[in-house]
């Protein structure tokens, strides 16, 4: 485990602390990759840490992008200054790499954007997947869907927080 002190910065939308190229080897030496790990912030939360995967900056560096129930339960906000706990997560698995029928149905439909799934990456697929099973409503699944579909398919269109060009 490595404690640090940071500052919540923003990148795009997401507010992130950064971490270190020394801080992220000690976690995990060598890692290129969302890295999984445990996270507290000012000591929050006091039972069972959050679940958040690091990610790369390209540089060694990771950013550890904070959601709004880490910030609202830690009480912190972009340019405060935070305690930061971070342990490799060693039980990680995965998310889930099972394709939902109501995205797999529509998608085996459209020929152009079943030909764009296919030259995607694995974890390009995997995050998308991992996205879609995340929404709670039937309502956001049918308009996500229909936007993933458009931007698959070529068409200008804002997915999952940023803009594809086809």
């Amino acid at each position: 485990m490595i404690s640090f002190r940071g500052r919540i910065a923003i990148r795009g939308i997401n507010p992130y602390v950064l971490v270190s190229a020394v801080r992220a080897r000690a976690l995990k030496p060598d890692w290129r990759k969302p890295l999984p790990v445990l996270v507290r912030v000012n000591g929050h939360p006091k039972a069972l840490p959050w679940r958040i995967n690091m990610m790369p900056t390209g540089t060694g560096a990771f950013y550890l992008y904070l959601h709004g129930s880490v910030r609202r339960t830690s009480k912190t906000k972009v340019g405060d200054m935070v305690s930061v706990e971070v342990e490799f997560d060693s039980a990680y698995r995965g998310g889930p790499a099972v394709m939902p029928p109501w995205f797999r149905i529509p998608l085996s439909k459209n020929a152009a954007a079943k030909r764009a799934w296919s030259l995607l990456t694995p974890s390009r697929q995997k995050e998308i997947v991992r996205y879609l099973t995340a929404l709670k409503s039937d309502d956001a699944r049918e308009r996500n869907v229909a936007r993933a579909l458009r931007a698959l398919s070529g068409a200008k269109e804002r997915f999952m927080a940023r803009p594809w060009l086809g």
